[in-house]
């Protein structure tokens, strides 16, 4: 059954509830159609507007649930087409990202950072869509370049992150910007800061991040600084969702390990 062909029978599906809760029922039921079947892998989901009237939910609750729907792997956005149903690996996130127990002090620190960053990148991002030089854009082009090829080689894929990012900061030409950058180093890429991350696939893990990359960069190429905005909170609310959720995961076996012992 496709959400998109049936809204109808969306209709009411939530309860009554507010913020992020109605984020929370939204991602549950879509995904649950996803991992059950009803929605197949290559649908189109129906429009934002389309899901807000079917499910009685604003549209901060609908971006919300889509974000949390492309961390765990189940669709994909594709700039000015759509929203796609992926194959469903697993438990979604937590069998694409896990961490050690030991993890878990550090992880929250590395929440508060991504906090911070969506904050500072989401605007840098628009600013960079407006003020880029065709040099900045060649720039971030190429750092996009060499993280696709350290993917496909197991090679250094943080260097690359993080002048991707830096070279947004600085296009802002806003100074500021790239110093706080430059101040908190490569450290904000959240795999450098969590040395026990298991990853099961390493590389499609870090496909799908570049995927967000190449959103970020086609907006600021087409200087769409809304878009461009939306991009990189996406991005950057993926990697908090992921991270969390891996988390969660981690605290779940640290009680389950100290059950049995």
């Amino acid at each position: 059954m496709s959400l998109h062909h049936e809204p109808d029978a969306t209709r009411g599906a939530l309860p009554r509830r507010r913020g992020r809760n109605l984020a929370e029922g939204l991602t549950e039921d879509l995904g649950g159609k996803i991992r059950e079947g009803q929605l197949q892998p290559g649908d189109k989901l129906p429009t934002e507007s389309a899901i807000m009237q079917a499910y009685g939910v604003s549209r901060t609750v609908v971006r919300e649930a889509l974000s949390r729907l492309q961390a765990a792997g189940l669709v994909e956005t594709h700039h000015g087409i759509g929203t796609f149903v992926l194959q469903p690996r697993g438990s979604g996130m937590a069998g694409m990202f896990r961490l050690e127990a030991a993890d878990i002090a550090t992880t929250a620190d590395v929440l508060a950072v991504l906090e911070l960053r969506i904050s500072l990148e989401t605007e840098s991002a628009g600013l960079a869509a407006l003020r880029r030089t065709e040099e900045q854009l060649l720039g971030m082009r190429g750092a996009l370049d060499e993280f696709e090829r350290n993917v496909r080689t197991a090679g250094d894929t943080v260097s690359p992150d993080f002048r991707f990012h830096l070279l947004i900061a600085q296009a802002t030409g806003n100074p500021y910007f790239a110093d706080i950058m430059t101040h908190l180093g490569a450290t904000i890429i959240p795999r450098t800061r969590l040395h026990s991350i298991r990853s099961q696939d390493r590389g499609e893990y870090l496909s799908r991040v570049n995927r967000e990359h190449e959103e970020i960069l086609s907006a600021i190429a087409r200087r769409d600084p809304d878009s461009a905005r939306a991009a990189m909170r996406i991005h950057l609310t993926n990697s908090r969702e992921r991270l969390r959720v891996a988390r969660e995961e981690a605290q779940r076996e640290g009680g389950q390990a100290g059950q049995s012992a």
